[in-house]
């Protein structure tokens, strides 16, 4: 619905709106639970991720590279109020990379399919989103001279993780459909 009108807004109110997401995506990132054991929390970003594509379309991509850019360049919106390269270059960048990822995947791959939402939003998350955090906090440990085992990282970067975000995909899923549905 969102991204009809859209379709007939002027090139400024698009980034506007993009720019509103990639603000959502930084709220969200407050919503967290640390969690001891890692340095990766939980957080609230991958719902507003997951969803986007499916309320703006191509234009989550650049809502995505917005939030990642901004915070790079130095505004305190990372989970934890954090901000900066080194974020990007930490054990918890490969996740913002992925939601760059993921938001392109989701914008070409969306269904009024709730079973085809779930499926995409699933290879998504985990695959994409996961998969290049585990990626990045390999290569952090290995910079930092440590050689964590593949059951390490998965402890660290995707199983505590996969609960929560079976919940989130489950409902950005509903919330994707019925959007889709209205149009």
């Amino acid at each position: 619905m969102l991204e009809r009108v859209l379709e007939r807004r002027s090139l400024v109110t698009n980034l506007l709106v993009a720019l509103g997401f990639s603000v959502l995506t930084g709220v969200a990132a407050q919503i967290r639970i640390p969690l001891f054991f890692t340095p990766v929390p939980i957080t609230g970003q991958t719902f507003v991720v997951l969803l986007t594509p499916f309320l703006i379309g191509s234009w989550s991509v650049l809502s995505q590279t917005m939030y990642v850019a901004l915070g790079v360049a130095g505004l305190p919106w990372f989970s934890g109020w954090k901000a900066g390269l080194s974020v990007l270059l930490g054990p918890t960048g490969g996740y913002l990379v992925g939601f760059i990822v993921a938001s392109l995947f989701l914008s070409k791959h969306r269904t009024r399919s709730y079973l085809g939402t779930v499926v995409s939003m699933l290879f998504a998350n985990f695959l994409m989103i996961h998969g290049l955090g585990l990626t990045q906090m390999a290569l952090w440990f290995y910079a930092k001279g440590s050689n964590p085992d593949l059951w390490k990282l998965l402890s660290m970067s995707l199983l505590p993780f996969v609960p929560g975000d079976l919940v989130k995909i489950f409902l950005a899923s509903s919330i994707a459909v019925k959007t889709l549905q209205k149009e």
